[in-house]
């Protein structure tokens, strides 16, 4: 696998504007307890592959979301500069969430754009 598919920040916003987007800030709690993008459920990259894998009431409760399904569109995945999202991307896509993608202007770009 060559990268990530990933999503522009023009195209994030289009998708978030629309309600069509799933967004993953998979930063440490603490970097995301200092800011994230609105909307976003906080899953460190480190629990990413064993959050994907529970049952969807387990999930629910750890992250007070919804689980994704696999067949799930726009399953975007970001941290704080791009390296853990596009990581968190692949390991996503490896477990078969077909729509998994990168944000990888990630946090820092998010921040620049909207401040």
């Amino acid at each position: 696998m060559a990268g990530a598919p990933g999503v522009s920040f023009p195209e994030l916003c289009s998708l978030l504007a629309s309600g069509r987007a799933q967004l993953f800030d998979v930063r440490s709690r603490e970097e995301a307890a200092a800011g994230t993008i609105p909307g976003a459920i906080n899953i460190p990259v480190s629990e990413l592959e064993s959050a994907l894998q529970m049952e969807p009431a387990a999930f629910q409760a750890l992250y007070s979301a919804q689980k994704p399904k696999l067949q799930d569109e726009n399953l975007i995945f970001f941290c704080q500069m791009g390296r853990r999202g596009s990581l968190a991307t692949q390991l996503a896509q490896k477990l078969g969430y077909i729509g998994a993608r990168n944000y990888a202007g990630a946090y820092r770009e998010w921040l620049e754009k909207q401040g």
